[in-house]
């Protein structure tokens, strides 16, 4: 998909929103959710992405629902780190397919990187055990202040 576009309610963040797909929560409120990714690229690979807004990029957001959504970021990157422990983290967003955007719902990418662990290919691979993800979702969630 290009840059430009309908938003498409259909998209499985939509569906994980209104609690039609299930989801390893890590924490939500008024403005932003965030949840484990289902085919991480690391162990405790998490996306936040806007409730307030239904954006396909960053490009299309209005600036107060942006604000709410990069301040979430920031907060449960803070928990992923403090949870993980990792040597350093990546904070990935990427604007249209040819940018390597796969879910058409704005989302940024918390990626904890170890020196040591290759970067898994993003969107590859098989789903991740959903026991793993909710574990990691709960040690990260106590990490939020």
């Amino acid at each position: 998909m290009s840059l430009d576009g309908d938003y498409d309610h259909d998209n499985i963040f939509a569906k994980i929103l209104r609690g039609e797909a299930p989801a390893a929560r890590v924490f939500e409120d008024d403005e932003v959710f965030a949840f484990m990714d289902v085919f991480p690229q690391s162990r405790g690979h998490t996306l936040v992405i806007s409730k307030e807004s239904h954006a396909r990029n960053l490009l299309e957001i209005e600036p107060e629902p942006l604000e709410h959504l990069i301040l979430g970021v920031q907060r449960v990157a803070r928990a992923v780190r403090a949870a993980l422990k990792p040597d350093g983290l990546m904070i990935v967003q990427s604007n249209g397919a040819a940018a390597n955007q796969t879910i058409f719902h704005l989302h940024f990418h918390i990626i904890p990187r170890w020196t040591a662990q290759p970067l898994r290919p993003h969107g590859q691979g098989g789903m991740a055990d959903m026991a793993e993800l909710n574990a990691l979702a709960r040690d990260i969630a106590a990490m939020i202040s």
